[in-house]
């Protein structure tokens, strides 16, 4: 079993104003003459963390991490006005562009894997291969699914009472709109409160065997805020794409490598848009990790991940 390479640190850090409002938090580590990797979060909100950095050979890559808008060490802190999958697109070429990068590699995760979907489809010209987890292909029954009585309440009922919990009962037929509601006010303490209740439903349902570790990083304050006031923001809004977009456009991948790693038990995620990307993606490798759920954090995934990163850049120094 392959595992995390050991803590690094940047060793360069930008800050990239991407409009009036927006300013991002970019960091480069590893080989500054390395193959270029960009680590796309999840969320959308969740922001970056120091591990992040360890899915890859520093001595092989250049590590790319940033935070996307509203979230982590960009600013405004959970900002929502120009929030929107377009402009994280963008805001990923002015990156390119600023770090003088060609090519790159992208690497992303749940939501991080929807935006390097799209920003793929967009750019692919730009891509030289995919590291892709837990597909999130956001549809409207991929949403229905975890936030709407859809399927995931009937996995984690406990979780679930909780999470529904929060809202009066004759606002519970109508849980992302309220939630939304809620996030969006002018009450600081009702803002906390439903973020921190939004967070803990996703940071429970996460992992195959509950793991606190996680659960205690989805309910920090900071993180919890963030991540659920702008997948709120995202969700309400379809996600700013057409509906099924993804895998409509799936053909504009057909020149591009990549890895798909799946938990089998992905709650939050379900395996079946991870399999029907790999059946419209010709030149993608589907591997299912039989002991496993949703998080980065599960030693399967960790192993199918850096043995994916490992082999693109084994690769390319051949």
């Amino acid at each position: 079993m392959l595992t995390l390479y050991p803590p690094i640190k940047p060793y360069a850090t930008h800050s990239v104003a991407v409009d009036d409002r927006h300013t991002l938090y970019v960091e480069e580590s590893g080989n500054p003459k390395g193959l270029p990797v960009i680590f796309i979060h999840g969320g959308p909100g969740a922001g970056c963390d120091p591990d992040n950095r360890r899915f890859f050979d520093p001595e092989l890559y250049r590590i790319v991490l940033f935070d996307q808008r509203g979230a982590g060490q960009s600013t405004p802190h959970a900002e929502l006005e120009g929030n929107t999958t377009q402009n994280l697109v963008s805001d990923m070429e002015v990156i390119r562009t600023r770090l003088a990068i060609e090519r790159w590699v992208l690497f992303g995760g749940s939501w991080g894997s929807t935006l390097a979907l799209v920003y793929a489809e967009t750019h692919p010209e730009r891509v030289l291969n995919m590291v892709l987890r837990g597909i999130f292909l956001c549809r409207s029954h991929d949403l229905s699914w975890f936030y709407e009585s859809g399927g995931a309440n009937r996995l984690f009922p406990d979780h679930w009472e909780a999470f529904v919990g929060h809202l009066p009962e004759e606002e519970r037929q109508e849980i992302l709109p309220n939630y939304y509601r809620r996030l969006t006010g002018e009450d600081e303490v009702a803002r906390m409160s439903a973020a921190k209740a939004w967070s803990l439903w996703e940071g429970s349902c996460a992992t195959l065997q509950p793991n606190p570790q996680v659960v205690n990083h989805f309910i920090n304050p900071h993180v919890a805020m963030s991540l659920a006031r702008i997948e709120a923001h995202y969700f309400m809004n379809h996600v700013f794409l057409e509906p099924n977009q993804i895998l409509k456009q799936a053909h504009r991948l057909a020149n591009i490598p990549g890895v798909i790693v799946h938990g089998r038990y992905d709650v939050v995620c379900p395996l079946d848009g991870a399999y029907e990307l790999h059946k419209a993606w010709p030149l993608s490798e589907l591997q299912i990790i039989r002991d496993a759920g949703h998080s980065a954090c599960e030693l399967g995934i960790i192993n199918a991940l850096v043995m994916a990163t490992n082999g693109i850049a084994n690769q390319r120094k051949l």
